[in-house]
């Protein structure tokens, strides 16, 4: 009985191990139980599905600054990836970029480069330089895989390891249902849920990175943030899986020298 949990532990955490993959740009270890086409196929559905239930904004210019930034950010991100010897980690992505007519101060990017920003945070941002800063942000979420290692600690959790295989397979409905959990969608579809600290960060310096080498200034972030503070309502960091907006805005400008060596004006 001893020896046969002692097997399933051990084949478990071989599978763990042999699960772990690396973040871009930082290079912090990261469990990912999920196929990326899989990830993918579940975010393209639940984007057009998002979409029929959401306004597409009518504002033209608004509209076109998105897709704009947004094909620039993606260029810089392919640049990158390709640099690196990771373009391979961007095989099936289909970039879209929508603004969409919402209150929110919100914007967000699942998986296979699917984005949305929700005219609420277009004030916030201030310009297209602010909103570079917004949108590098939630792209590196997706760059990152944060959504797949929070999907694959809560599958690890409630199924384990061994069954991940057969469950993948023979439950496609509770598969997606942990995937919605994971981005955060189904009753209030687009609504993330917040990602942790570290999560939160990775995506703050992978996110410098890229608005810089799609020629936006990457010292808009800070101002972005700053703004984002003055805003009120900012929970004590000590209460949050985010970071303060004080150490958030320290830690960019401790970034700033290296983004900056990216940084070429339009």
């Amino acid at each position: 009985m001893r020896t046969g949990r002692f097997t399933t532990l051990a084949l478990a955490g071989l599978l763990i191990i042999g699960s772990c993959t690396s973040v871009p740009l930082t290079g912090r270890r990261q469990l990912s139980l999920m196929p990326a086409a899989q990830m993918q196929a579940m975010s393209y559905a639940q984007y057009s599905e998002t979409l029929k239930s959401a306004k597409l904004s009518q504002d033209a210019e608004n509209t076109a600054m998105v897709k704009r930034l947004g094909s620039r950010i993606q260029k810089a991100v392919e640049e990158y990836m390709t640099a690196k010897g990771l373009g391979g980690q961007l095989a099936g992505y289909q970039w879209e970029f929508n603004l969409v007519e919402d209150a929110q101060v919100n914007a967000w990017c699942m998986p296979g480069g699917k984005v949305v920003v929700y005219t609420g945070i277009l004030p916030v941002a201030g310009s297209e330089e602010g909103l570079a800063a917004v949108m590098g942000h939630e792209i590196a979420h997706a760059i990152a895989r944060h959504g797949d290692e929070r999907m694959s600690q809560s599958m690890l959790q409630e199924f384990g390891g061994l069954a991940l295989s057969t469950y993948l397979q023979d439950r496609p409905t509770e598969t997606q249902q942990l995937w919605m959990t994971a981005y955060g969608v189904g009753s209030t579809l687009g609504v993330m849920l917040p990602y942790s600290r570290t999560h939160e960060s990775e995506a703050d310096h992978m996110g410098l990175i890229f608005m810089a080498k799609a020629g936006y200034n990457p010292e808009a972030a800070v101002s972005f943030w700053e703004r984002m503070a003055a805003k009120g309502g900012s929970t004590p960091e000590f209460l949050s899986t985010h970071p303060s907006d004080a150490r958030r805005v320290a830690d960019l400008k401790r970034l700033m020298p290296e983004a900056l060596k990216q940084y070429r004006p339009r």
